[in-house]
């Protein structure tokens, strides 16, 4: 079976907070060219040893930016913590320097605006999303699992409702009573990719479907 590869990136990570940190090491993980800088020089132990490529200096002297060619990378990421004034000058300046792509964190929604305006490809809220999917994760006790995707629609893991087992899918008639699409049921022994209607749903099931909130979570409710 022939194994298609996906093309690394060349990742610039400014900022070695928990974020950056964690973003930066699953990024070197997946294979991808990172390189790393702080301002904190306290920290040069710390990932000196996670990372080959990595820089301590202030990334709001655009000379430390000129140095680092951001406009080689294929994505430049902003994930410093609580100085919003530098993630606006770091931000501005890589624009200004030819940065391919830039990702910046932000906090509120009005930093968001701003980051957007000078620059920003794409500003994240990364405590602020944590959040919401452990909100619809623990609002009931069996999603297992939720991915939010544009629009109403999120896709979630449950595990199976108590009174859909020993029945399949057609005669339950998910998708016209319930308002979701089955798209993988799990089990111990195999994974069954869009189940067919005479598919028996088993007790230690569980099922990746893709629906609105309030649909899954009439859904779940009922378990």
């Amino acid at each position: 079976m022939k194994i298609i590869r996906q093309k690394t990136k060349s990742i610039l990570v400014i900022g070695m907070g928990r974020l950056g940190k964690h973003l930066a090491m699953k990024m070197q993980e997946f294979g991808n060219s990172v390189m790393v800088v702080d301002m904190k020089s306290k920290l040069e132990q710390d990932i000196s040893y996670l990372f080959n490529d990595y820089m301590i200096g202030d990334c709001t002297n655009e000379n430390v930016l000129k140095a680092l060619g951001v406009s080689n990378f294929d994505i430049c990421f902003v994930t410093i913590g609580e100085n919003f004034e530098a993630s606006i000058v770091i931000t501005s300046l890589l624009k200004n320097l030819g940065a391919k792509y830039i990702v910046t964190k932000a906090s509120r929604d009005i930093q968001r605006e701003v980051l957007k305006k000078i620059g920003a490809n794409e500003v994240v809220y990364p405590e602020r999303e944590l959040a919401e999917k452990m909100a619809v994760r623990y609002n009931a006790t069996n999603i297992l699992d939720f991915f939010e995707l544009s629009g109403d629609f999120s896709i979630f893991e449950i595990t199976v409702p108590t009174h859909w087992v020993g029945k399949n899918i057609g005669i339950l008639n998910v998708r016209q009573k319930y308002h979701v699409n089955i798209l993988v049921v799990k089990n111990k022994m195999e994974l069954q990719p869009m189940p067919s209607a005479d598919y028996t749903f088993g007790q230690e099931d569980s099922i990746v479907l893709m629906g609105k909130e309030n649909d899954v979570f009439r859904l779940t409710s009922q378990s």
